[in-house]
């Protein structure tokens, strides 16, 4: 095959459907629009029912957005068995290691997986059974 004899596959490419441009074209006159009416006529803005209380304005609004909240990077154990046996996981080493993206508001480890390695790890929070499985896999958890 040559770069001449290159052809896009069937059915890949096709013409766009010229609107309004007769009647044997199959999309003249109403120009696929329907007979009469608002929508005929001009745009609807996204939402309007014709006068009628839309949809967003009929449900009553719920809840706010907390300006205080603080979000955790989260870590669970399995994760943490890439670090070296009696090696100190603070949150640095896990963005270097690229368990974290990013540290956000700081860093909690969960309790999801096994550990297998003895490691002291600092983090901001940690859940009860994170704090457990350190301990009895001989590892040490200190709060920052």
């Amino acid at each position: 095959m040559k770069l001449n004899e290159l052809m896009p596959s069937e059915g890949s490419r096709t013409n766009r459907k010229r609107i309004g441009r007769g009647t044997s074209s199959g999309t003249g006159k109403t120009a696929g629009r329907g007979q009469k009416g608002q929508k005929a006529r001009g745009k609807v803005r996204l939402g309007f029912e014709g006068g009628q209380m839309p949809l967003y304005r009929r449900i009553p609004k719920r809840g706010f957005t907390n300006i205080n909240r603080k979000e955790f990077a989260i870590v669970n154990l399995d994760a943490l068995n890439v670090f070296d046996e009696g090696a100190e996981v603070t949150p640095e080493s896990l963005l270097k290691a690229g368990i974290i993206s990013k540290q956000l508001s700081g860093v909690k480890v969960l309790g999801n997986g096994e550990i297998t390695k003895k490691l002291t790890v600092k983090a901001n929070k940690f859940s009860e059974s994170a704090v457990k499985a350190i301990e009895a896999a001989g590892g040490k958890t200190e709060v920052i």
